[in-house]
């Protein structure tokens, strides 16, 4: 292998792949260093194995639903280690498909940890690479706090390394990460305490869907606790124990989860050691075209704090790489509606503007809301009801956020996620026939 490239990649998660196998089908000597396994935090240990175990989640649920309805079911729980070879064989395919990927494409990949040594170069463990161009694709890691005893829970990563349920589980963190793991610990049969430092969960999303999610989670058996600052964590006899800044305590947890954010992996490739801007936080900072402040040196994905999102690190990847090697100039991510799903029981869609923002941005905002059960849960006896919420602005009432909540929420937002990119004005989705009976429907049929 020759070590002069058009390009180096530093990172081989969603973003770092993405853009290593657009550069090469322009054409680019491409070489990507990564110590790793393939696929970074979205493959290992975030977005595919989140949804598998949430999938299980829910079939657990629907156990219970289906006995409801009339089927002669007697709900059982799961079998973990079959889950998680299954789990882990899926994964193991996806490796597979990026390796003959790079196969095909003529991408070199370099088992190793790179590191930035300056304009152009990048050692990758024994050998130095040079390029004309580098791209910064190394991703994040969950953070943990730094109090007496922090190290007792485990993270997100750990959690996919649990190989049976835990039968009670704190979790600290309201974010997205924290209710999606609550919710799926719930459904498999542990009993769930979340704790919030503030006074809501999602603190990024629309207000009513944290309003929302809180009593569909307690409706669900989780226990939720907020305005707790967790200031120390022990291990006695009875299983972990937390302090509080007020003074209270909460013990007796098999398993202590931290789900308190994610820290940049920009200190150990060198950053600063070359000159690299990086933000308070540890982020590589990046312009409108994912340029950093090193002439030749862009990045995307989790390590800039842009939207941390697996699908944006990849069309930021993809955009970049078309600017670069493909000829179109002007090529670059739109980072405004950008739709995003958390995994919760129920899940939640959101695409534009919360209310908050749209009336900090609009003079003229108008809200649609419809609240029902979906038939499923209806049929089944439940209470649980779904939401939705649209926020239109302006005399045209352009459709500046839309906001689900429920059964479906995840799949159905991509669509209109696109109306709203193309400007969707309310009367568009008055226009639009509703299909019935459906729970997507109730977008189109809000007065």
């Amino acid at each position: 292998m020759t070590n002069d490239f058009d390009l180096v990649v530093l990172g081989a998660g969603s973003g770092g792949i993405a853009g290593a196998v657009r550069a090469a089908e322009h054409g680019a000597r491409v070489a990507l260093v990564e110590p790793g396994p393939l696929g970074g935090t979205c493959v290992n240990h975030g977005c595919v194995p989140k949804k598998a175990t949430w999938l299980a989640a829910e079939l657990a649920g629907m156990q219970q639903q289906a006995r409801a309805i009339g089927f002669a079911l007697e709900p059982g729980g799961l079998d973990w280690e079959r889950f998680i070879a299954r789990r882990d064989g899926y994964i193991a395919n996806i490796h597979a498909a990026y390796r003959r990927r790079f196969l095909d494409r003529g991408v070199h990949l370099v088992a190793a940890r790179g590191r930035l040594l300056g304009t152009g170069r990048v050692a990758a463990g024994e050998v130095e690479l040079r390029a004309g161009r580098i791209l910064i694709a190394t991703g994040a890691r969950p953070s943990r706090p730094t109090i007496p005893g922090g190290d007792l829970g485990i993270d997100s990563d750990g959690f996919f390394g649990l190989r049976a349920c835990p039968r009670r589980v704190a979790i600290v963190g309201s974010g997205y990460i924290g209710v999606e793991l609550a919710g799926v610990l719930r459904a498999l049969g542990a009993e769930v305490t979340l704790f919030a430092r503030g006074e809501r969960l999602l603190r990024g999303f629309d207000a009513e869907l944290g309003e929302r999610l809180a009593v569909a989670m307690r409706q669900r058996g989780m226990e939720l606790a907020f305005h707790r600052n967790a200031v120390a964590a022990r291990r006695t006899p009875e299983g972990f124990a937390l302090d509080f800044g007020d003074e209270r305590s909460a013990a007796g947890f098999d398993v202590l989860l931290w789900a308190i954010g994610r820290t940049p992996n920009s200190e150990e490739i060198g950053a600063r050691a070359i000159g690299l801007e990086l933000d308070a936080r540890g982020h590589v900072v990046v312009d409108d075209w994912q340029d950093t402040s090193l002439p030749n040196v862009h990045a995307v994905g989790d390590v800039t704090g842009r939207l941390e999102l697996t699908p944006v690190a990849i069309a930021a990847a993809r955009r970049l790489m078309d600017r670069l090697f493909g000829g179109d100039a002007e090529a670059r991510l739109d980072y405004a509606n950008v739709p995003s799903v958390v995994f919760s029981h129920p899940p939640i869609g959101s695409v534009g503007l919360s209310e908050a923002a749209a009336r900090e941005r609009h003079a003229e905002v108008k809200v649609y809301r419809a609240g029902f059960r979906p038939m499923l849960t209806a049929l089944a006896g439940g209470e649980e009801t779904s939401f939705m919420k649209l926020v239109c602005a302006g005399p045209e009432e352009r459709v500046v956020g839309i906001h689900l909540f429920g059964i479906g929420a995840d799949e159905m937002l991509q669509g209109f996620a696109v109306a709203v990119k193309m400007g969707a004005r309310k009367c568009d989705l008055d226009d639009t026939v509703a299909i019935h009976p459906t729970s997507a429907e109730e977008v189109v049929l809000m007065r």
